[in-house]
């Protein structure tokens, strides 16, 4: 069966096919428009089994105590060994990456790192209601930060899981790990983060950019709030994510704002776009991006069922375009990037984050990093 929507002629025809006649000055989604549904709290499973004949971060994560549960969830101390871990991809842009939390409270159904839960033997099912807290964060950085292949090099916080999520306000995690970030001088750092929660550490934030090179990106993946709390169900209002550039740029922060991922039928309406464009050039913002979702299997296994549930006049197209891929077809995905492109000249959005040079370091330099 040929593919549904990789024909943009197909696309457009679906994309009229829901508007009246008289629309054509109106904004046209890529896939039909879809209503907006509640999702339903479930309850949080029961702790992980230890297990003798586990290793590595399995183990580790076997053997971590019971801190807390609420929420629905539960959060475990894990032992962690280390705070950075170096990535070795030339496809993004930096070095380093810290994700002082494994698992994310804000449970984007979407979300591409559920997988990292299959390396402590947990299901992707569990990212969201098994949060594991790395023990010692602030110690461990003060003594990883200094190592001299870290300096001039791009760390990234919140790559996989965000370090604002709600389990930040009891544990503080990653306060502790900026706290000792203040005192260095000469780092490059960037976050990424769903949550407002970020202005409460404003104050640290105003004292690494005093010192090092820092940036702040909000992911904001739509305008509509309805959507977002069914997407991303404990994460904070799009209006709130926007809010916190509008701060950040105020203090002098460099900001912007990341439309990661576009969800194709869900989050990919024009009108929506522009929406996003308007508030992030009112914000202030420095930049304006966006990626198409990408599913990995065991974002799939979640993903799919709930569009079956939600949105299914989706399921065959989705089937269609991620069953044997990980991404949207390329002309999708060169159709969206078109759009921003778009977007960020007519908005003045056309500044970037400028990417760090990534230093090569001699191998008696580097960190012994693990997952």
């Amino acid at each position: 069966m040929a593919t549904l929507l990789a024909n943009r002629t197909d696309i457009r025809a679906l994309a009229r096919s829901d508007e009246p006649a008289s629309s054509a000055n109106q904004s046209l989604p890529l896939f039909p428009p879809v209503p907006c549904h509640r999702d339903t709290e479930r309850p949080a499973p029961p702790p992980p089994e230890a297990g003798a004949d586990r290793v590595g971060i399995a183990r580790l994560a076997a053997s971590s105590p019971l801190a807390d549960s609420k929420r629905g969830a539960e959060y475990f101390l894990l032992p962690a060994r280390s705070i950075l871990n170096r990535c070795e991809s030339e496809r993004v842009p930096f070095t380093w990456t810290i994700n002082p939390y494994r698992g994310c409270e804000f449970g984007c159904k979407y979300c591409y790192a559920r997988y990292t839960h299959e390396y402590m033997e947990l299901d992707g099912g569990e990212f969201e209601r098994k949060i594991f807290v790395k023990q010692d964060a602030g110690p461990m950085a003060a003594r990883e930060l200094r190592a001299s292949a870290v300096r001039g090099e791009h760390i990234a916080i919140g790559t996989a899981t965000d370090p604002y999520q709600p389990a930040e306000r009891d544990f503080g995690a990653t306060r502790a790990i900026l706290g000792e970030m203040a005192e260095l001088e000469g780092l490059t750092i960037s976050i990424t983060t769903k949550s407002d929660q970020v202005l409460r550490d404003l104050d640290i934030l105003k004292r690494i950019n005093e010192r090092s090179k820092l940036s702040v990106s909000l992911s904001v993946t739509t305008p509509r709030r309805g959507l977002a709390r069914l997407l991303e169900p404990r994460a904070p209002r799009p209006d709130l994510r926007i809010g916190a550039v509008r701060a950040l740029r105020e203090a002098g922060i460099a900001s912007g704002i990341l439309v990661m991922p576009v969800l194709p039928g869900l989050t990919d309406r024009i009108a929506d776009l522009e929406s996003l464009a308007r508030a992030a050039r009112d914000a202030g913002a420095c930049w304006f991006a966006a990626n198409v979702l990408f599913l990995m299997p065991a974002s799939r296994e979640q993903f799919f069922p709930f569009l079956a549930e939600k949105f299914p006049r989706l399921v065959q197209s989705y089937h269609e375009w991620y069953t044997r891929s990980g991404y949207a077809p390329e002309s999708y995905r060169a159709e969206i990037a078109e759009r921003f492109a778009h977007l960020r000249r007519k908005y003045g959005l056309e500044a970037r984050l400028e990417a760090p040079e990534r230093r090569s370091t001699r191998a008696e330099e580097q960190l012994t990093l693990a997952l």
